[in-house]
């Protein structure tokens, strides 16, 4: 697992590396915590949002892309994670994932206004 950071850092000082970075050993990440400095891996994947979950089998197939779960602020519902869950032990079993993909809400990615 690995997460990568698209937001234009120049514009937006508090999204980029060295900030992230911060964020990232204060919750101890256990994965690296990238950052895609031209954008071109978020426009490569069509990436719209932070965050944006994608998740890929051993033969780099991409088997879910969607939300980690219903959880969103004031809601109250619990983070939880489980669409992100059900996708990996979908992918574990080596069984197909019906249920429906939600896609991600959160932020839109900042992008750089060249």
């Amino acid at each position: 697992m690995i997460a990568i950071s698209s937001n234009d850092a120049i514009t937006y000082p508090q999204d980029g590396p060295e900030q992230m970075q911060k964020h990232a050993k204060k919750l101890n990440y256990p994965f690296p915590y990238l950052y895609d400095e031209t954008q071109a891996v978020a426009k490569a994947y069509d990436a719209a949002c932070t965050p944006d979950f994608y998740l890929f089998d051993s033969n780099l197939k991409l088997t879910y892309r969607g939300q980690f779960d219903d959880s969103r602020p004031g809601n109250g519902l619990p983070v939880n994670g489980n669409d992100l869950k059900h996708a990996i032990n979908c992918l574990i079993e080596n069984s197909p994932n019906t249920r429906y993909q939600k896609p991600s809400i959160g932020c839109n990615i900042k992008w750089r206004v060249l």
